[in-house]
């Protein structure tokens, strides 16, 4: 991903009301796969994913 796609999809994570730990988060676990920074929805924020 580039620079270009990368700054593209932290504007829409935050456009869809992501906060900045959440999308961090994310960002790490599609580099490295590991399990604890997958997203995890929460029902009381309309399943946006919310930091842990």
């Amino acid at each position: 991903m580039n620079m270009q796609e990368t700054a593209r999809l932290i504007l829409g994570l935050r456009a869809a009301g992501w906060n900045e730990k959440a999308i961090n988060d994310f960002m790490l676990f599609i580099e490295s796969g590991e399990e604890q920074y997958k997203p995890k929805l929460d029902s009381s924020t309309n399943n946006t994913p919310q930091a842990k």
